[in-house]
């Protein structure tokens, strides 16, 4: 979609700026263990305060469940905060020195932002068209609420704190067959781009393994220069 690609290359491929602290990007398929490896690498840094913000929205009984699930998992004393759209407002008040903020996750935040731009019953009707001022208004959302979160991780990893994102991995599946999926598909892969490179960590989940890209542990030594 033209109005998803004009901005496809914006903060994409620029070199990474190391602080004190750490911005992790974490991405896989549905059920790879993304989660999981997130909040071991939360709890892994010792005794630290840990801010969980959760984008996910209940809006029916499974995902009801989801988020309970989720919420026994984490580790007493963890903060959560349920935030669906403003999360970068969320990473500058909670972020800084010592402090873990998790965003579980980018996939969700894309959705919410998405849905709200193109407008009410999108989402059930499932329209054969979106309009272009709609997808248009959906660019601007998700590109925005990118923008001031990678400015807040950033903000938080310069004052000593670590900044986790988790995302979806939505570019080796099926083409969506009707509008707003591809919609949906195409934002969300600019922003997973986004992130990733403006990460010092990058990690793909395959079956609960996961896999450096960038970090100490990627192949070849694993610099911390953005890659396209």
């Amino acid at each position: 979609m033209d109005g998803v690609t004009r901005g496809a290359g914006r903060g994409v491929g620029r070199g990474v700026e190391r602080g004190p602290g750490t911005i992790t990007f974490i991405t896989g398929g549905a059920r790879s263990g993304k989660s999981s490896f997130a909040e071991r690498r939360a709890a892994g840094g010792g005794p630290r305060r840990v801010v969980y913000v959760a984008t996910g929205g209940a809006g029916d009984a499974e995902m009801t469940a989801r988020i309970a699930a989720h919420r026994r998992k984490r580790l007493p004393g963890w903060q959560t905060v349920e935030e669906q759209w403003q999360v970068g407002d969320v990473i500058r008040g909670s972020g800084g020195a010592g402090a873990v903020v998790v965003v579980d996750c980018l996939t969700l935040l894309v959705s919410n932002l998405v849905l709200r731009a193109v407008g009410p019953g999108a989402e059930e009707s499932m329209p054969e068209q979106v309009a272009d001022e709609a997808a248009s208004r959906a660019q601007a959302a998700v590109e925005g609420e990118v923008a001031a979160l990678l400015d807040a991780a950033r903000a938080a990893r310069e004052a000593g704190g670590d900044v986790i994102v988790v995302s979806n991995e939505v570019g080796q599946g099926l083409v969506p067959p009707y509008p707003l999926g591809r919609l949906f598909r195409d934002l969300l892969g600019w922003a997973n781009q986004a992130v990733a490179a403006a990460a010092d960590e990058v990690y793909l989940l395959v079956a609960g393994i996961p896999l450096c890209l960038r970090g100490n542990g990627a192949p070849g030594g694993g610099g911390v220069e953005a890659r396209a």
